[in-house]
């Protein structure tokens, strides 16, 4: 029998993969400054790799993939669009990506605590997820 922990665990971080990914693609054409666009566009390409390694386990586990809640989806957007729409500096993306990645690592901690009992493998992937937030969000403090 499949560990439930280890499902949810796994669906959570899916779900935060695509939210990543769709964050990216809203500001990525947006962004004026090329080492800016080359950060970012490496970010999503991490988060989609993962994401990608995430449905395989999924798939293993005979378990739906989990796309973001229409609300987490509506919100973001609406903060987004609503400060970029201001103010569409580089600075003004990356404090909403920044914002965005702090939920996100904010998220997954939570996640790892709530799903205790979820294997190695997906406790290791879910730390992965955070490390690609935090380093983004790092390298975005550049451009604040």
């Amino acid at each position: 029998m499949d560990n439930q922990d280890t499902i949810s665990l796994l669906k959570e971080c899916d779900s935060g993969t695509k939210m990543a990914v769709t964050s990216i693609d809203e500001v990525l054409g947006r962004v004026q400054d090329s080492n800016m666009k080359n950060l970012l566009s490496e970010s999503k390409i991490h988060h989609e790799k993962l994401g990608n390694e995430i449905h395989s386990l999924l798939n293993w586990h005979n378990s739906e993939e989990k796309d973001p809640s229409l609300m987490a989806k509506s919100m973001s957007w609406l903060k987004t669009n609503m400060k970029i729409g201001m103010n569409d500096s580089d600075s003004a993306i990356a404090d909403v990506m920044t914002d965005g990645c702090n939920m996100g690592i904010k998220s997954l901690h939570k996640y790892l605590n709530q799903y205790q009992n979820a294997d190695k493998k997906s406790k290791d992937i879910c730390r992965r997820l955070a490390s690609i937030e935090e380093e983004l969000c790092k390298d975005l403090k550049d451009y604040l």
